[in-house]
């Protein structure tokens, strides 16, 4: 791994935070309805992608790529409409951080096993004990994030 591709996943993690707090506020405007709100985030979303694409993809041979795919690679598109519309959702009502340690965890467990079992056509990556305790490590930190203040607190 370089230290490029971790940083890119970082931002990712930042973007999704910040998301989640703008989306909240698009569906605040939005008369109190996450599913609009989602609903326009997508749509500028694949506004940006679809320029992009056309700056720096051959569109025309990937479409063209389109009919010869099995129906289960088009489902990534409605799991990211999911985790965009719970996140706005959730984060009025949980928190942004409790919305995104639940995420996260539910993102780390389904990946482990992605991982070891190699998954959905991914490289195996078998897991190991290390990775097992640096899971039970965060989910301890979860607990104490959000527990903690109950077991440790006098009276």
């Amino acid at each position: 791994m370089t230290i490029s591709f971790l940083l890119i996943a970082f931002c990712a993690g930042i973007a999704m935070a910040v998301q989640a707090a703008i989306n909240t506020q698009l569906s605040n405007a939005m008369v109190g309805q996450p599913i609009v709100a989602a609903l326009i985030s997508f749509a500028t979303g694949a506004v940006v992608l679809f320029l992009v694409c056309l700056w720096k993809a051959d569109l025309v041979e990937a479409i063209n790529n389109l009919p010869k795919q099995p129906l289960w690679k088009f489902i990534g598109g409605p799991l990211g409409a999911l985790v965009v519309f719970t996140s706005i959702f959730l984060a009025p009502k949980i928190g942004v951080t409790n919305m995104l340690f639940f995420i996260i965890i539910g993102q780390l467990v389904t990946a482990m096993l992605i991982d070891h079992f190699g998954l959905i056509g991914m490289p195996v990556r078998t897991m190991d004990i290390w990775k097992i305790l640096g899971l039970i490590v965060i989910l301890i930190g979860l607990g104490l994030f959000f527990f903690g203040k109950q077991f440790f607190s006098e009276g």
